[in-house]
Formats: C-alpha cells, sequence, structure tokens
C-alpha cells in the first residue's frame, strides 16, 4: 500500500449497517471496483459539485 498524500487527513466516521451495504451496493456498480473510503470520496465529490 502506498504511503498517504501529504495534503491529506485522516478522518473517522460511524455509519449505519444499512448505509454501509448501499455504498458497497454502488461501488459493486464501478467497472473498478473501488475500496469503501475511494467509494465515500467520489460520492462526496459529486455531491459538493452537484451543489456548487
Amino acid at each position: 500500500m502506498a504511503p498517504p498524500k501529504k495534503d491529506t487527513e485522516a478522518l473517522t466516521l460511524r455509519i449505519s449497517r444499512d448505509l454501509i451495504d448501499a455504498i458497497d451496493e454502488r461501488r459493486r456498480q464501478e467497472k473498478d471496483l473501488p475500496t469503501r473510503p475511494e467509494m465515500i470520496r467520489r460520492a462526496l465529490i459529486e455531491w459538493l459539485e452537484m451543489t456548487r
């Protein structure tokens, strides 16, 4: 595993099992099957762009 980028910060949060299951289901639709953290990053970026 590559070391984290220097301009990042770890974030810990608790989410419901239902939300985890929904994230896992959505990530299975991606061609590259991203990790959960990557899928959450993508979702946040998309949400931020939509609400800009």
